[in-house]
């Protein structure tokens, strides 16, 4: 990032698939334009630098694993999480990851998956309506869990929330208000209600019955469900066919059962451990050995491309004396 143009440019223009990404900007630099073309680079610079820390440069490099986590022979679980306080410059890094699984997995002849996203809202997940409606062919299940649809709304689009809300075929819900509780009680349909009214005067009593559609699940019942309470709706198979689809209950978790599945848990296996010979700690000095030496990598790799491009008669017209 903090290269020069004239570094940048001609060693991304030595190659043929970046060469019509960078020609407006080569023709700007070219042709004298270079404040207004600094402008647009520190647009992109400024948020991106946001991202420059020992810790995150640890985490992106290296070879520890790959992201093919149903890959048969080398099956994994991947779990990643977000810092609150850090939230805008994690998301970017997170979004990057998220993108590439998304690739890897949704393909044939893989393990059954599972992707499971915890406070949705709080990271963009690219690509996320289209994972939705593939990959459950290709025997992925995706779990999203968030607040609120205003929440999906602000963060993902109008048309995007829209979309992911409507996917979506299994819909487990809390206590909701507002909009929310009005959405998936108009997702849960209406049923024909028989309604009976009496009517008392001083002569006679009159009674009548009468039916009409309305709502199976009101929207003033799921704005007050108390904790444990849940109302949703569940999607079947041609060769699993599911009667009751649309449920209000109360879900009941079984705390013996978890125990004595939690007894039987392994060890995360250790990857990396910061520890010296004596056995003191050594992580922030590990780290920032890590990250002053992918800067002294990327100053080499300039250095050699740069020489690269000079002694190639092709692309020596690059570099301008």
């Amino acid at each position: 990032m903090n290269l020069e143009s004239a570094q940048i440019f001609p060693i991304l223009t030595s190659y043929d698939e970046l060469a019509n990404y960078l020609s407006p900007f080569l023709d700007a630099w070219e042709g004298g334009a270079q404040d207004q073309l600094q402008g647009q680079i520190a647009s992109a610079k400024i948020p991106l630098s946001r991202m420059i820390s020992p810790a995150l440069y640890w985490v992106m490099t290296g070879d520890d694993f790959s992201l093919d986590i149903n890959n048969p022979n080398e099956p994994k679980v991947l779990v990643v999480g977000n810092n609150p306080d850090r939230q805008n410059i994690y998301s970017a890094a997170l979004g990057l990851y998220n993108s590439r699984i998304v690739k890897l997995i949704n393909k044939k002849h893989q393990l059954k998956s599972s992707v499971i996203i915890d406070e949705l809202p709080t990271i963009y997940f690219r690509g996320l309506d289209n994972l939705i409606a593939t990959a459950r062919s290709n025997k992925v299940a995706v779990c999203l869990g968030f607040q609120d649809f205003s929440q999906l709304t602000r963060d993902y689009g109008d048309k995007e929330s829209k979309v992911i809300q409507n996917t979506v075929g299994n819909v487990f819900s809390g206590q909701v208000v507002g909009e929310t509780a009005k959405t998936l009680s108009e997702r849960f349909g209406k049923v024909l209600q028989q309604r009976q009214s009496m009517t008392i005067n001083r002569n006679d009593k009159s009674t009548s019955i009468s039916t009409q559609m309305d709502s199976l699940i009101p929207a003033s019942k799921i704005s007050n469900l108390t904790q444990g309470m849940f109302v949703g709706a569940v999607s079947d198979n041609f060769d699993e066919r599911i009667d009751q689809k649309i449920f209000h209950a109360e879900i009941v978790v079984d705390s013996t059962k978890i125990s004595a599945e939690m007894k039987t848990y392994q060890p995360i296996p250790m990857i990396v451990d910061f520890k010296n010979k004596d056995g003191s700690d050594n992580l922030k000095e590990t780290i920032e050995a890590n990250y002053r030496k992918v800067k002294q990598e990327i100053l080499l790799l300039v250095d050699s491309e740069m020489e690269r491009v000079k002694n190639d008669p092709l692309l020596s017209h690059l570099i301008k004396q």
